[in-house]
């Protein structure tokens, strides 16, 4: 379409130059029968028959070539594209400005009476302060900040950045209501006019650090609400910086100062802490360590003891049992013997056998007693000559729960040469040896005696 627009133009700009050039030469014809014709009066130049009339003016053709370049004109004027990222609206000269927003594309116009206002959709940034380098959004910046005024009466320059774009929807009202252009004449007073009535609300401290964000969207809040009115849509407001009083940045300047070393303190408070507690569950830990080992070791011997006591538990009857099959033998024996002293003289030993009887059992009776005790005693003695070879120091234990009444502390070197119990032992040692040797020659002579 727009190729045909530009064709269109082409024909009528030729068609009308064709026209004028060819009536030109006609009209220079003519002038030129005129003069030729005013020196043939004359006398001077002789006139030629057949060209004393110049060509007749073809009226047609110049008026139909006139028409084909107005027509052509006429319908490449009533063709207008509204570039991308553009919108327009068709203002009239007799109707003024018509309802309708044309977007991109090609659209059609009354030629003479409509003409096209174009406004650009894209978004646009309003600024105050310094701009960053590289900014490729069209971009309406003032070169100072955007001073106001806080709660206390200090002036400070705030540097803000206001994206906006225009509501296509709202372009005929914006054309034939607002002054232009929009950006210049609505956009500034309109921003500055929200920070301006919003700043004394809040103190210095309040815009600059602890309330910074809730005075930004108030004020977003305010902006947006006033430019939707005009057809304005704001999509963001930035506060970029504040520049603040100069006494008042040194003020707080030292204060961030002051406030940074008593976080710096207080950090390394808790770091002492922290390491006091860490040497305090590791003195606990190692206390817990060492209670376990302790019931680890104590729970070892508790099990070793038992396995003694259920060791003894199966000796003890097994030595029971050799006691009463070595009775049952030698009362076997007396029954043999005195069956025999019966066969060889049965009237001679009637009269005595009851006292006979008597002091046979009287002492086989004293015999087991006898070998029953020295049988236990020398298992015991066994055990524990076992058991002291295997662990000397239990002697010392032995020795210091029987003194412990009395002294508090024993201290006795390991080779124990010089411990005063040693006799006492060795003494106690050899006389389990001797009731040792003694307790088989007991055990002969009683047989012997049965």
């Amino acid at each position: 379409m727009l190729a045909l627009k530009y064709i269109l133009m082409l024909v009528a700009v030729l068609s009308i130059a064709v026209t004028l050039i060819m009536m030109g030469y006609h009209l220079w014809l003519v002038i030129q029968f005129r003069r030729k014709l005013v020196r043939g009066l004359d006398g001077a130049t002789p006139l030629e028959p057949g060209r004393l009339e110049p060509r007749p003016l073809r009226w047609r053709f110049f008026v139909g070539m006139t028409a084909i370049g107005c027509v052509s004109l006429f319908i490449a004027n009533s063709i207008v594209v509204v570039a991308s990222g553009m919108g327009g609206v068709r203002v009239s000269q007799t109707r003024g400005t018509l309802p309708g927003t044309l977007y991109s594309g090609v659209h059609f116009v009354t030629p003479l009476v409509e003409q096209l206002q174009t406004f650009d959709l894209r978004d646009k940034l309003f600024t105050t302060g310094m701009v960053e380098d590289g900014a490729k959004v069209s971009v309406t910046s003032r070169p100072d900040s955007l001073d106001v005024q806080s709660k206390e009466g200090l002036n400070m320059g705030l540097a803000i950045t206001v994206r906006y774009r225009l509501d296509p929807r709202r372009l005929d009202y914006i054309q034939l209501h607002l002054p232009q252009p929009v950006e210049s004449e609505i956009v500034p007073p309109a921003v500055a006019s929200a920070w301006r009535e919003l700043a004394p609300n809040y103190t210095v401290r309040e815009i600059f650090s602890t309330r910074r964000e809730e005075v930004r969207q108030r004020a977003a809040a305010v902006i947006t609400k006033k430019l939707s009115g005009d057809g304005v849509i704001v999509e963001e407001v930035m506060l970029r910086n504040i520049q603040l009083p100069p006494e008042y940045a040194k003020g707080l300047e030292d204060l961030l100062l002051k406030e940074q070393q008593d976080d710096r303190l207080t950090v390394q408070t808790d770091i002492q802490q922290k390491e006091v507690r860490i040497a305090e569950l590791e003195a606990e830990a190692e206390a817990a360590r060492k209670v376990k080992q302790a019931e680890g070791d104590a729970k070892a011997r508790v099990m070793e003891a038992k396995g003694e006591a259920d060791a003894m538990q199966f000796t003890l009857p097994l030595k029971e049992k050799q006691i009463e099959q070595s009775r049952l033998e030698a009362q076997a024996r007396k029954e043999a013997t005195i069956k025999n002293a019966e066969a060889e003289g049965e009237a001679k030993i009637i009269d005595s056998k009851a006292e006979f009887q008597r002091r046979n059992l009287l002492a086989d009776a004293e015999a087991n007693r006898i070998r029953v005790t020295a049988a236990a005693d020398a298992e015991r003695m066994q055990g524990e000559a076992k058991l002291l070879n295997q662990a000397p120091l239990l002697i010392n234990k032995i020795i210091a729960e029987r003194l412990s009444d009395k002294i508090q502390v024993m201290m006795v070197p390991g080779d124990g040469k010089f411990f005063f119990a040693n006799d006492v032992f060795k003494g106690l040692g050899a006389n389990a040896s001797v009731k040792e040797d003694v307790n088989p020659q007991a055990e002969g002579s009683h047989g012997h005696s049965r």
